[in-house]
């Protein structure tokens, strides 16, 4: 018989977070081990639990998220997500200018789709979210890797993104706070991404769903903020991290900037958006109490608090173990830590996690995962309870003991 293959634009499109890493712990568990898998930054294994003011308030609404909605989003969420922007400075957002999406994954799908033609180029952080690279090249761009300078904090290495601008390059890609490096820009950096994409004439698209979790003096800045009214800027964020609800699916975009110029694109946005139907009804319901709610995450961002406490717990044993090195994450919730060549020679970083995970029982995910280009980190995920992670790292270094 005929054999049935994947479509050739899966050619270039990785998302190894739930790759063949995970294949193998799904094998090991079917063998009956118990694997402790810090792969994903999934809150509700490890006991984060949403806030029961937003639970309730979908609840009630059940009875009203039977049918489709309007596939931009319903009414209320959007409106609290423009006066949430709104708050914070950007005060020409309205309603209109906001898209509700199944979290910001499939928004950024939805958006690659509505804006890319074949060979087009968009500039992605390295390392990066593997959506991001994995998106663009479905949607038939090509996707351009800048540096971040781990020896700078993780900051974006600006000379290094003019020197791969092209003719073919349509947008600039900014994580901030950025995952996997924990990294938070300045408001210098981040007016520095924003001035190369002016001079160049880039849409700006800022993934900023971790805006809310940050460290000791950490700030946010938001991207449109500094891209005013003459930069199109489409910013992404959601629910799932802040709120402890990642299944929930509540995401969204936010356009500003010369929407004007961009009407064409946003018709094809809202075409894309229409042929999805809508993104879940019950969830978006959750958006409203969300964000105009009080925000239990300021809880667990202070010293005291299970992000902190746990993030720099983990920053701290990884940076004890001979040979590693971590930059210390300022948001988000994970360390990126750099196994040094000259105390550990890995040439296959996906080998070197695979054979972690048989040996320990423990999964993380390989640095070239993220479109880092040197198999010399990995990804840790901090969200378990320290006495946890504190195991977890102990088998790491008890591991790399063997490997040196």
């Amino acid at each position: 018989m005929r054999q049935i293959r994947q479509s050739k634009k899966l050619s270039n499109v990785r998302y190894d977070v739930r790759g063949p890493i995970l294949v193998e712990a799904q094998k090991l568990e079917a063998e009956g081990h118990r694997i402790l898998k810090l792969n994903i930054g999934n809150t509700a294994p490890f006991g984060f639990e949403a806030p029961e003011a937003i639970v309730s308030d979908m609840v009630h609404h059940l009875p009203d998220a039977q049918g489709y909605s309007d596939s931009r989003g319903i009414y209320s969420a959007r409106t609290a997500v423009a006066q949430y922007y709104q708050q914070r400075g950007l005060r020409d957002v309205v309603v209109e200018d906001v898209f509700i999406g199944n979290g910001v994954s499939e928004l950024v799908g939805m958006v690659l789709q509505a804006f890319l033609d074949d060979g087009n180029e968009v500039l992605v952080p390295a390392p990066d979210y593997p959506l991001w690279t994995g998106a663009v090249s479905l949607s038939g761009g090509t996707p351009v890797h800048y540096l971040c300078d781990e020896e700078n904090g993780w900051n974006p290495d600006l000379a290094d993104i003019e020197s791969k601008i092209t003719e073919h390059a349509q947008a600039l890609v900014i994580i901030n706070p950025n995952n996997p490096t924990g990294a938070v820009y300045s408001e210098q950096v981040v007016r520095g991404l924003v001035d190369i994409a002016r001079r160049h004439e880039l849409v700006v698209m800022a993934d900023e769903i971790y805006e809310k979790i940050l460290y000791d003096d950490a700030v946010h800045h938001h991207a449109a903020a500094a891209a005013g009214s003459d930069v199109l800027c489409l910013t992404f964020s959601g629910l799932s991290k802040a709120y402890r609800v990642c299944g929930y699916r509540a995401g969204w975009v936010m356009i500003s900037g010369p929407k004007e110029v961009a009407a064409d694109f946003l018709e094809g946005l809202t075409l894309v958006a229409n042929m999805r139907m809508c993104s879940n009804v019950p969830a978006q319901h959750a958006i409203q109490p969300a964000l105009g709610g009080y925000q239990s995450v300021n809880e667990l961002i202070v010293p005291g608090g299970r992000f902190y406490e746990q993030c720099m717990l983990a920053d701290r044993l990884l940076n004890e173990i001979p040979g590693v090195t971590s930059v210390r994450p300022r948001g988000a919730l994970y360390c990126f830590p750099r196994l040094h060549p000259d105390v550990y020679a890995i040439e296959d970083d996906e080998e070197f996690v695979i054979d972690l995970l048989r040996a320990k029982k423990l999964l993380v995910t390989h640095g070239t995962g993220f479109n880092w280009p040197d198999p010399d980190h990995f990804r840790l995920v901090a969200l378990p309870e320290p006495s946890v992670l504190e195991e977890a790292i102990g088998r790491i270094a008890d591991f790399l003991a063997t490997r040196r």
